[in-house]
């Protein structure tokens, strides 16, 4: 029985010997969720994220070595801006765009899924040309919800002002306005039920170009799995096949930048939160795989 960490360093997988310079990765925790409109608490996400990833294994028999290699390095949490959800992104914005800055590709933890657009803008402030992947059960395209702009229910909207190139994956829940203007843009999860996961990555892959930024809304998953979310949407996607999808994906194609949000802890269930961090650890593992020498 393996023995639970529980001294380990409190960083994203409990790392000894951190080193800002040396690494390749570094992960920004986010604990806001202002916007939320049913479930709240994912501002609970990234300490919970972080707390189970210390018991995670550094190396990957999915992958053959260990992640952790690259080169991770954990911020402070940054501080949420209580002046509104524009200030709270722009925020998110200036701590990104120091680790582009420093030639490092950043990992946020959410926090709500609006974490994804202060990434983002800051990406595009650096003139790169790149695609978002965006793994959600819900479209996101409100253009205003709840009197913001902001809410988590226009991220893909925002991000859609600021990146042209744009596609989402396992969306199944959409309002009638999004489905007739974006989903040209979406592989909605009825579609996919008929995919293998191979077949999925193929149709994926024609729409996305080589930078890619993902951000993954956990409640992509289906609630089985994933019932730790603010909105837990039923008939989502599978773990393995989330993975799966990844790593086909990413073949050929480089990660500048990726959050995991809307975990909202619930007490005494350990799982969902352990899934997060595994999932973080493997998107960097195939992140890493096609730089390796």
């Amino acid at each position: 029985m393996q023995i639970l960490n529980s001294a380990a360093p409190y960083n994203l997988f409990g790392l000894e010997d951190q080193s800002y310079e040396k690494a390749k990765f570094v992960v920004l925790p986010v604990p806001y969720d202002s916007t939320m409109s049913y479930g709240s608490g994912s501002r609970d996400g990234p300490d919970a994220i972080i707390r189970a990833s210390r018991h995670i294994e550094l190396y990957s028999e999915e992958l053959g070595f260990s992640p952790a290699d690259a080169g991770i390095y954990t911020l402070e949490q940054l501080e949420p801006d209580v002046s509104g959800p524009e200030a709270m992104v722009k925020r998110i914005a200036r701590e990104v765009s120091i680790i582009i800055d420093d030639g490092k590709v950043p990992l946020l933890l959410g926090g709500e899924h609006t974490v994804a657009l202060g990434a983002v803008m800051a990406i595009a402030n650096a003139g790169d040309d790149f695609s978002v992947l965006h793994f959600d059960a819900h479209s996101d395209s409100r253009e205003e919800f709840m009197n913001s702009k902001y809410s988590h229910a226009c991220v893909m909207a925002r991000i859609r002002d600021m990146c042209k190139s744009t596609y989402s994956v396992g969306v199944r829940s959409i309002d009638e306005q999004g489905y007739s203007k974006y989903s040209k843009d979406i592989l909605y999860m009825k579609d996919m039920r008929s995919m293998s996961d191979k077949m999925i990555a193929e149709s994926i892959s024609k729409h996305v170009k080589k930078n890619v930024y993902i951000t993954i809304d956990l409640d992509v998953l289906d609630p089985s799995e994933m019932p730790s979310v603010g909105t837990p949407e039923p008939g989502g996607m599978r773990y393995t096949s989330l993975i799966n999808i990844l790593s086909g994906v990413l073949k050929g194609r480089k990660l500048i930048g990726a959050d995991i949000s809307e975990l909202a802890p619930i007490p005494g269930i350990r799982a969902p939160d352990y899934l997060a961090a595994k999932l973080a650890y493997e998107l960097v593992g195939m992140a890493t795989l096609g730089t390796r020498k």
